[in-house]
């Protein structure tokens, strides 16, 4: 049976039902009991149009391809309108598509925690620039910021920037890596010598394709005030295309 179907014979039976009451009410009026039993039939022909007009909506999300909005919606049909038409219709799709509705918001929750600035005007040349807080263990975004840089006149660079008075570094010295949960690897860092709270990772380039390979990676520092800190930077939302390679002076 169609859903058009059974929202005809539901609002059928309550216009029936009501006018078998008004006749019998012309004779001696309605008893209670036949003044409930249309109350319910009323509000259960509302009910079933409203999970109709609801369904109507939540298809046309889908047809717009707005997962996030139909996923809510038909959560909303299923939750409100159990047993109708309408929360059988969604029920075969609902969770397939709620998965999807959360890879997308996880995605955009990670492209989100990337700041990018391009064409900024730096100290004689031209300069973009990629950065993401390291994230805490409660989730929320520390202060400590690994930047991905290029200089028209400096180059490129990756380094770790935090808080007065900065890192421990003596020469050349060796920062623990981990790629998404994995064994650390020492990268080799030094600390600027105009003495920015700043440390330099030598291997830029092998360092940023490593970085767009990876969802999590993790690097163990030395604070000058703090002691050691692991820090933990989600990467999965880098977009290479925001952090563009500047024009060449030649």
């Amino acid at each position: 049976m169609s859903a058009v179907h059974t929202r005809r014979v539901a609002l059928r039976t309550a216009m029936l039902l009501l006018a078998g009451l008004a006749l019998a009410g012309c004779q001696r009026g309605p008893t209670a009991a036949q003044r409930e039993a249309a109350a319910q039939a009323q509000a259960a022909a509302q009910r079933l149009e409203q999970s109709q007009q609801e369904l109507k909506l939540y298809r046309e999300m889908l047809a717009r391809k707005d997962i996030q909005l139909a996923a809510s919606l038909g959560q909303q049909i299923e939750q409100m309108y159990p047993g109708t038409p309408a929360a059988s219709a969604v029920a075969r799709d609902l969770p397939a598509l709620t998965a999807e509705a959360a890879q997308q918001a996880h995605a955009r929750r990670l492209a989100a925690l990337w700041d990018y600035q391009t064409g900024v005007p730096m100290e004689g040349g031209t300069q973009n620039t990629a950065s993401i807080n390291a994230t805490r263990s409660d989730g929320t975004q520390g202060t400590i910021q690994l930047i991905l840089r290029r200089h028209s006149a400096w180059g490129q660079s990756v380094y770790l920037y935090g808080q007065a008075p900065g890192f421990v570094c003596k020469g050349i010295c060796r920062v623990p890596v981990s790629v998404d949960g994995g064994k650390p690897q020492g990268w080799a860092a030094y600390l600027p010598p105009t003495g920015e709270p700043a440390l330099f990772i030598k291997d830029d380039a092998r360092f940023i394709r490593l970085l767009e390979k990876s969802r999590v990676l993790e690097m163990r520092v030395d604070l000058k005030q703090g002691g050691t800190r692991m820090l933990k930077f989600e990467v999965a939302g880098f977009k290479p295309a925001d952090f563009p390679v500047l024009p060449s002076k030649h």
